[in-house]
C-alpha cells in the first residue's frame, strides 16, 4: 500500500512508533541545546537589558532600516540584471554558431566557478589598477549580477531543452523562424515555469548583497557592524540583523510557493468514478 503522493510506502505501526520517538528525543534535545546556549549567554552577561535597549531606540533601528532599503535596492537591481545577463547567456549558449556558444559557454563556467568575494575584490582592488574606477554600488552589484546571471543562463539552458521538440517543429511549420519561435514560443513557457527559480534568484541576490562589508558600503550588514562597534553589542545587532533577513526571505520563500501552486497537482478527496472495463471478448471482435 502506497502513500498519496506515491514517492515512498506508507509507514507500519512500528517505523511511526520509531518516528515519533525520534521525533520527541529531537525535539527534547533541540529544547536543551537553546536552554544550554541561552544559561551560557546570561552566565556571560549577553542577556542584560543594557546590550538590548540600544536596539530598540528610533536612530539605530533607522539606520537599520536604511541599510535594508539598500540591500533591498541591491537584491532588486542585481536580480534584474542576471536575469536578463543569464537570458542572454543562455540562449547563446544554445546558439547554433558556435562564435556565440562557445564564448557564452566560457562566460558561464568562469563565473560559475569564481568565489564571488574574489569577484568583488576584482572590482575593488583590480580594476583601480587598471585605472578604472566605479562607484561603490556598482562595485558590489556588478559581481553579483556576474554570479547570479552565470546560475540563472544554466536554468534557462535547462528550461529551454526541457521543452517538447515538437513544439519547435510547430513552431517551423507554421512559418516562424527561430528568433521568433524563442520570443513568442518558448520564452514565454520557460519563464512561466521558472517563476519559482526567479524569485530564489531575488533571496541569493539579497544573501550576497550581505558582501557589502567588504567595499564599505551601507547595506543592512554593514549598518549593523556599525551599530555593534558602536554600542558594544555586536552579538545582540547581529541576531536582529538575522532576524530581520530571515523574516525578508521567508517572505519571498512564501511568494515562490505561492508561484508555484497553479502548477501542482491537485489531490483528490474523492475516490475517481470506476472506469468500466472492456470485455476482451468486445476487444477481439473490433
Amino acid at each position: 500500500m502506497t502513500s498519496d503522493t506515491g514517492l515512498f510506502d506508507e509507514l507500519g505501526p512500528k517505523a511511526r512508533k520509531r518516528l515519533r520517538i525520534a521525533t520527541v528525543v529531537s525535539v527534547v534535545v533541540l529544547i536543551g541545546l537553546i536552554a544550554g546556549a541561552v544559561a551560557q549567554l546570561a552566565h556571560v552577561q549577553q542577556l542584560t537589558a543594557r546590550l538590548w535597549e540600544p536596539l530598540i531606540q528610533w536612530p539605530n533601528l533607522r539606520y537599520l532600516l536604511d541599510g535594508l532599503l539598500t540591500t533591498l535596492e541591491i537584491g532588486l537591481v542585481a536580480a534584474a540584471l542576471s536575469l536578463v545577463f543569464g537570458t542572454l547567456s543562455g540562449l547563446g549558449r544554445l546558439s547554433s554558431h558556435r562564435w556565440l556558444s562557445l564564448p557564452c559557454a566560457a562566460a558561464v563556467e568562469l563565473f560559475r566557478a569564481i568565489p564571488l568575494i574574489l569577484l568583488v575584490y576584482f572590482f575593488l582592488i583590480g580594476l583601480p589598477t587598471f585605472g578604472w574606477s566605479l562607484p561603490t554600488f556598482w562595485v558590489l552589484t556588478i559581481p553579483i549580477v556576474l554570479h547570479a546571471g552565470a546560475v540563472f543562463a544554466e536554468i534557462v539552458r535547462a528550461g529551454v531543452n526541457s521543452l517538447d521538440r515538437g513544439q519547435f517543429d510547430a513552431a517551423a511549420a507554421i512559418g516562424l523562424r527561430r528568433g521568433q519561435t524563442m520570443r513568442l514560443v518558448v520564452l514565454p513557457q520557460v519563464f512561466r515555469a521558472l517563476r519559482p527559480a526567479l524569485v530564489t534568484q531575488v533571496i541569493r541576490t539579497l544573501k550576497e548583497s550581505s558582501l557589502g562589508y567588504v567595499v564599505s558600503y551601507p547595506e543592512l550588514l554593514r549598518n549593523g557592524q556599525v551599530i555593534g562597534e558602536y554600542n558594544a553589542n555586536f552579538l545582540q545587532t547581529y541576531a536582529l540583523t538575522a532576524v530581520i533577513y530571515i523574516v525578508i526571505n521567508f517572505g519571498l520563500s512564501r511568494i515562490a510557493d505561492l508561484l508555484d501552486r497553479p502548477r501542482r497537482p491537485r489531490r483528490t478527496t474523492a475516490a475517481s468514478p470506476a472506469v468500466p472495463t472492456v470485455p476482451s471478448e468486445t476487444l477481439s471482435l473490433r
